[in-house]
């Protein structure tokens, strides 16, 4: 009884609880369909932090000339060929 008490416990340890309000949940079960939740947040992390930074790229690329390109390129080409490990 103890080794099956002890692994549930183990088992259990690897959970943890978020509270949320009751209407934010509702949203959240409707969208997330069958998937589990850790698997749920984890896309939902995940698709937040492409467009965040999808975003920063587009605004950098609106700031940025067609000559600040050329010269971010040729300022890496001129590293790459002059950086060696020795």
């Amino acid at each position: 009884m103890t080794l099956l008490y002890n692994r549930m416990v183990k088992e259990l340890g690897k959970y943890a609880t978020i509270s949320v309000p009751t209407d934010v949940k509702k949203v959240l079960e409707r969208v997330k369909g069958q998937r589990e939740w850790g698997e749920f947040l984890l896309d939902l992390y995940g698709e937040g932090k492409r467009l965040r930074s999808k975003r920063a790229f587009e605004e950098l690329a609106n700031v940025l000339t067609e000559e600040d390109f050329k010269s971010i390129v040729e300022s890496s080409r001129d590293f790459r060929e002059r950086f060696a490990l020795r």
